[in-house]
């Protein structure tokens, strides 16, 4: 699967929220782009962390460990998740440095297959820090993806105006006709 296209219906969100929606329904059915390394590689390559992290067994269990933390933090209260966060966030640090360009933050990792699960539950605290009110699950009942509203009167509902946004709307539309 190297080298394939991503499934999802939404890509593009920071990489917290990406994570989480490695999990999206398709037809009613809920799918999983983490069942696999081959699924670990698309989400890799889709971050720009394929020349870096390994697609490997021990990469894809902490992804999965750090989706469901993150699962916790987001839908449940950050009361619930901050436990299995702050456990994901234990295996690495950051490293403050200065080049020639200006000051740099450097990611540590005492093992490197936690690289990818780290960076991302890191991306949610900034997140939080950005605007944790922006942080958003699509409002489709039938939906499972997040967001971060990034528009200008921060009023966005939908994953996708293509997708839950237009099947909202044309139930409104039918509903109307119908009435």
């Amino acid at each position: 699967m190297t080298g394939a296209p991503d499934p999802r219906p939404l890509t593009g969100e920071p990489l917290a929220l990406d994570l989480l929606n490695t999990r999206w329904k398709q037809g009613g059915e809920l799918r999983d782009l983490l069942t696999d390394t081959d699924g670990l590689a698309v989400w890799l390559a889709g971050n720009r962390l394929d020349g870096t992290y390994e697609a490997d067994e021990k990469t894809l269990r902490h992804l999965r460990q750090a989706r469901d933390a993150l699962r916790a933090a987001v839908d449940g209260s950050p009361e619930e998740g901050a436990e299995a966060v702050d456990a994901v966030l234990a295996r690495g640090r950051i490293q403050l440095g200065l080049t020639a360009q200006g000051p740099v933050e450097r990611p540590e990792f005492g093992d490197p297959s936690w690289g990818p699960a780290w960076l991302a539950t890191r991306n949610y605290l900034e997140l939080l820090t950005t605007a944790p009110d922006r942080i958003r699950s699509c409002a489709s009942d039938t939906c499972v993806l997040h967001f971060f509203d990034t528009s200008r009167n921060g009023t966005r509902r939908w994953c996708s105006m293509a997708g839950c946004g237009n099947r909202a709307k044309a139930s409104r539309h039918y509903a109307r006709s119908r009435a």
